[in-house]
């Protein structure tokens, strides 16, 4: 069994005893991408990945500069922006980077505290406190700068019951198609640049308040080819975790360069959403379209029983069925995991997904990172980016 490296010698809830509590987060509250055409992105989202129509913004509700379009699947909200005019400062966003995730919301009691609090402590302000206001109550806002052009917007939504923020108004829609057991977002990945790692950790562990409970180096995250290094940062309650990528030297360029490149700079690689089903959520997603990496050798599924040595004995899926799925495992003290990764979402090699489900691991599938980072390398190949 792969026993993830942590940071310190102690368990998980003696490091988050550590975290400091002057930003208490509840929870993701939105993610929100801008994209090129908002309007046909939320087709494919409902299409492919069972998203329903929640809230809308735009013309038709005097928001005059961008169109928004909310889509909702179990605790995840989905925010899809696209510019209305050439002269939108969303433009410039677009032509650098792409489609991509702009803002990281997270839910807190009090967005005033959350801004006030992190700017003290070196943020860049990105949106000063902002209330605002609807017939059904009232939203406070605020935000700050992270690694690249990302940011992160606090909301305080405890005096609100609309649909999702004042200026939407309810998307109702015909066209639903069902859910797949999508549940909540697990973690999001950022990726920065050379020698950025540590940088940013402190950042959030000066900032945000954050602890970094796991890392992995060039020696744990390498193939023939290529190599990278993470750490995993998390606020106290362990709700809110965003692992650290940064390059590594190798032969050839490794999917980090290639997304910094395409993406024009640092910014989040990928998003990872928790199942309770990932057979059923999986099978559904590929009957839909949405295309994952490449499998794993058959020899990686022949070693799953030694890799998760005791957590064999309890665990629940068939692996014939998860091989033919292309589904991954992975353990740690604590239970095990199943996890895919999709290819990425738009034309540039940047964003993708992860459907994880977590059987008691806490980790992030360290006996898996050879395998799927020679599966990327494959996908790079077809690319001539490796």
């Amino acid at each position: 069994m792969n026993n993830e490296i942590k940071s310190v010698e102690y368990g998980l809830e003696k490091i988050f005893e550590g975290a400091q509590d002057f930003l208490p987060l509840l929870g993701t509250d939105y993610v929100e991408l801008y994209v090129g055409n908002a309007k046909q992105a939320a087709h494919f989202y409902k299409t492919a990945f069972g998203f329903q129509s929640l809230a809308y913004a735009g013309l038709e509700t005097g928001v005059r500069d961008r169109a928004s379009y909310v889509l909702k699947q179990d605790k995840i909200r989905l925010v899809l922006t696209t510019p209305l005019g050439g002269d939108s400062i969303l433009n410039d966003h677009l032509r650098k980077h792409g489609d991509g995730v702009k803002v990281a919301a997270l839910w807190v009691e009090d967005a005033r505290s959350a801004f006030e609090e992190t700017v003290k402590r070196g943020a860049k302000p990105f949106m000063e406190p902002m209330v605002e206001q609807d017939e059904f109550g009232t939203v406070v806002r605020s935000g700050i700068y992270t690694y690249g052009e990302t940011v992160h917007i606090f909301v305080e939504r405890r005096n609100y019951n609309g649909v999702f923020l004042p200026g939407y108004k309810e998307w109702k829609s015909d066209y639903n198609p069902a859910p797949v057991g999508l549940k909540y977002i697990d973690h999001m990945v950022g990726n920065v640049g050379w020698g950025e790692m540590n940088t940013w950790v402190k950042w959030y562990e000066d900032v945000m308040g954050f602890v970094n409970f796991l890392s992995f180096d060039d020696k744990q995250i390498n193939t023939e080819y290529s190599a990278l290094m993470s750490k995993v940062m998390s606020n106290g309650n362990g709700r809110i975790k965003f692992p650290i990528n940064e390059p590594a030297e190798g032969k050839k360029k490794s999917q980090i360069e290639e997304y910094l490149d395409f993406y024009g700079g640092p910014g989040i690689q990928h998003i990872a959403i928790a199942t309770d089903d990932i057979i059923t959520t999986v099978s559904e997603l590929r009957a839909r379209g949405v295309e994952f990496l490449s499998p794993p050798p058959h020899a990686y599924y022949e070693l799953v029983p030694e890799r998760l040595g005791a957590h064999m004995k309890v665990m629940k899926e068939d692996l014939n069925v998860l091989e033919s799925l292309a589904i991954m495992v992975d353990a740690d003290e604590e239970g095990y995991l199943l996890q895919i990764f999709t290819k990425p979402v738009q034309d540039r090699p940047t964003l993708f997904f992860e459907i994880i489900q977590r059987m008691g691991a806490k980790g992030f599938g360290a006996g898996n990172f050879k395998a799927l980072f020679e599966s990327i390398e494959r996908e790079q190949q077809l690319r001539g980016t490796l």
